[in-house]
């Protein structure tokens, strides 16, 4: 399946939104090499969310970032593919601990085969991911890794909760460890790998930090707002499962901003009863929550787009600040 990536469609210049749009094609196929293997259950099931397709904003990032350097260099498809690999391995991981049963809308690993075998196909996909680190060096190798260091922290703080601390404080440095962690890394090795000196690779980093965090949480934006799956869920899915995002932490720190029966509902965890379900969903939709949230959303993009015009002008930058106003936009 082919990917879905945000915002490619919407850039101006045709010369960067070919040299994307090429670039992603080369990761398509090149991601289907990468988890082959001679056993034919790894193989089936290594490449069964290679094959449901997915946004691919991780070697999209690189891409982008590339082109304020030398885009061509082959180095970059390398890295895009084992950021893309180690993704993928952390939702094979999540899968499992969520026990969730689709993933991207068709059934989950360990739904299909077994915990277990999701479990060990994650550390394949890993494993895969670090072989192509080691091929682009030293440095490839040690960011790989303090990214993978940071994205555990962040799951272990998503599990146990902020003990004590501030709920919506907590929320956002999850959000950062799990999910920005990669997109920061995926723009870092998008200038290292493009031949761009260290100022501007580490400007990209800080640039990769907010857009990622900007893009997880107008996602979780998008399943409360959106009337039709644009997140890639059914609307309302983390209400009913109790996903606390960031407009419910928000009501629930702060009566003022969604009212006692919203309040109410949310405070109950997952909404499985359809009824409850859809009044809180239709609550959420009109509160002042909802706005306070695009808002946050809106002060990362900003930070992106800030850090995105220190950069050399030309194409490329606008490129990334596009994908800033995208971001924002696509929430509300």
């Amino acid at each position: 399946m082919a990917a879905s990536i945000p915002g490619l469609s919407d850039l101006v210049d045709p010369d960067v939104r070919d040299r994307v749009a090429a670039f992603l094609t080369g990761v398509e196929t090149e991601l289907l090499v990468a988890v082959t293997s001679p056993d034919p259950l790894i193989d089936e099931a290594a490449a069964h969310l290679v094959r449901a397709g997915g946004k691919r904003f991780r070697p999209l990032t690189v891409s982008l970032c590339a082109q304020l350097g030398d885009p061509s260099r082959p180095e970059l498809l390398t890295a895009a593919v084992l950021m893309e690999l180690t993704h993928l391995a952390t939702l094979y991981h999540d899968d499992v601990m969520d026990e969730a049963p689709l993933r991207r809308g068709a059934a989950s690993a360990n739904s299909r085969w077994s915990n277990r075998i999701a479990v060990y196909v994650g550390d394949f996909l890993l494993a895969r991911a670090a072989e192509m680190a080691a091929s682009l060096g030293e440095e490839a190798v040690r960011l790989q890794a303090s990214t993978l260091a940071q994205l555990v922290r962040g799951q272990l703080a998503e599990t146990v909760g902020p003990r004590g601390g501030d709920p919506i404080r907590h929320h956002l440095q999850v959000v950062e460890d799990k999910t920005a962690s990669l997109i920061a890394t995926s723009a870092r090795f998008g200038g290292l790998f493009s031949g761009l000196p260290g100022h501007h690779v580490r400007t990209l980093a800080e640039y990769g930090t907010a857009i990622g965090i900007a893009f997880q949480l107008s996602d979780d934006l998008l399943d409360i707002a959106s009337e039709t799956a644009q997140s890639g869920k059914t609307p309302g899915t983390d209400l009913r499962e109790g996903v606390p995002t960031l407009p419910v932490l928000y009501v629930l720190s702060d009566p003022a901003t969604g009212g006692p029966r919203l309040r109410e509902l949310l405070s109950k965890g997952p909404l499985t009863d359809d009824e409850e379900h859809a009044e809180a969903l239709g609550l959420l939709r009109e509160s002042a929550a909802l706005k306070q949230a695009r808002e946050t959303v809106h002060g990362y993009a900003e930070v992106a787009r800030r850090s995105a015009g220190t950069l050399p002008a030309g194409p490329a930058r606008r490129a990334l600040e596009q994908l800033c106003e995208y971001i924002a936009d696509r929430t509300g």
